[in-house]
């Protein structure tokens, strides 16, 4: 699987910035940091004034991934449920395609999501009709919570790969 983001280039952590739910009046809090050899993703969630979500999202660039069966993360997390966000035109601002992962305990886990486990979201509610992920558009890569659940939340990450090219 060819690495596309490795997180342990510590220089990897400073193309990234948190977006939570303030931007709605929310107070949930959330940052990316670099660790040794992986980023950590945490913070702590409220539903309070609306509240439900934070995010972090990398710097935009075109990531041709057309040639690609989809993505693979390495994470270790926390029990509760993510998201692997890719932004590409296709969709009005704000609109994204995600896949959800849950990874469990405490252990490293390579989670692979194929092209097929994106759906197409605007404000965590389905975009019906929406096209379909077109990969050579995807130009921003992000991370997201929102479970409904109060409290703190951590996610490790080593990398972000490719899965293995489609087959003819």
């Amino acid at each position: 699987m060819p690495i596309l983001i490795d997180f342990s280039d510590t220089e990897e952590a400073t193309r990234w910035r948190p977006i939570n739910d303030g931007i709605m009046g929310g107070q949930s809090d959330s940052a990316l940091h670099a660790e040794s050899g992986y980023v950590v993703f945490a913070g702590e969630m409220t539903l309070t004034n609306g509240g439900g979500f934070a995010s972090a999202r990398r710097t935009p660039e075109p990531f041709r991934l057309g040639d690609h069966a989809g993505l693979c993360v390495e994470v270790r997390g926390d029990g509760r449920r993510y998201q692997l966000r890719v932004y590409t035109p296709q969709l009005t601002d704000g609109g994204a395609y995600r896949a959800v992962f849950q990874p469990q305990g405490d252990e490293w886990q390579r989670i692979a999501l194929p092209w097929s486990a994106f759906e197409a979201v605007f404000r965590g509610r389905l975009i019906q009709d929406a096209p379909p992920l077109e990969p050579n558009d995807i130009q921003q890569i992000g991370l997201l919570i929102a479970d409904r659940t109060d409290g703190p939340f951590r996610l490790e990450i080593s990398r972000v790969s490719t899965l293995d090219a489609k087959r003819s």
